[in-house]
């Protein structure tokens, strides 16, 4: 009598699973933050800046929104500069790349005369949209869908959940999917 309603069930998990296949990655529960506030799967912050360095606030309507919470003297931060640096010339269609310091604009002005930031740099000195996520360590990325939901927030250079272009494949693909 069971056979049946077992049979749909599992139907319905198979279902679920193609279904995630095409959909934003799945968020990795077991993965240390560096930051307070988890808002992965959960409405973003407004993207706020004091200071926009190499032009105007970017347009956001419709892309996908990568902030990069980083400091002109955190190694790890520098290192990540020439990946963002690729991954704007690969996904610049679709992803709107920031990196956003709370530095004073003089500082990061003056690192970005040695560094190429091929991307939207901001400074932030009140650190308004680090402190709603509780940023503890850097660099930190947040990546928002354009439905305004947080798809990956971390450590890009961690074991547990590294942000990959194929991480960056399936939030662009999945927001293909849903415009």
């Amino acid at each position: 009598m069971r056979t049946p309603a077992l049979l749909a069930f599992a139907a319905c998990a198979v279902g679920a699973i193609a279904l995630q296949s095409s959909d934003y990655p799945t968020i990795v529960t077991q993965k240390t933050l560096y930051a307070k506030t988890d808002l992965r799967g959960k409405k973003a912050p407004e993207l706020v800046a004091e200071t926009w360095l190499n032009g105007k606030a970017p347009d956001t309507k419709g892309k996908i929104l990568f902030v990069d919470f980083w400091a002109t003297w955190c190694g790890p931060c520098r290192h990540l500069i020439p990946e963002v640096n690729e991954w704007s010339k690969k996904y610049g269609n679709d992803i709107v790349f920031v990196g956003l310091s709370d530095e004073p604009a003089t500082t990061v002005t003056e690192f970005m005369k040695t560094t190429p930031m091929n991307y939207h740099v901001a400074t932030d000195p009140k650190k308004r949209m680090a402190n709603v996520l509780g940023v503890q360590g850097i660099p930190h990325v947040m990546i928002v869908s354009p439905d305004g939901i947080v798809r990956w927030q971390g450590f890009p250079g961690s074991q547990e959940d590294p942000l990959t272009d194929k991480v960056l494949d399936q939030i662009v693909a999945a927001s293909k999917s849903k415009s």
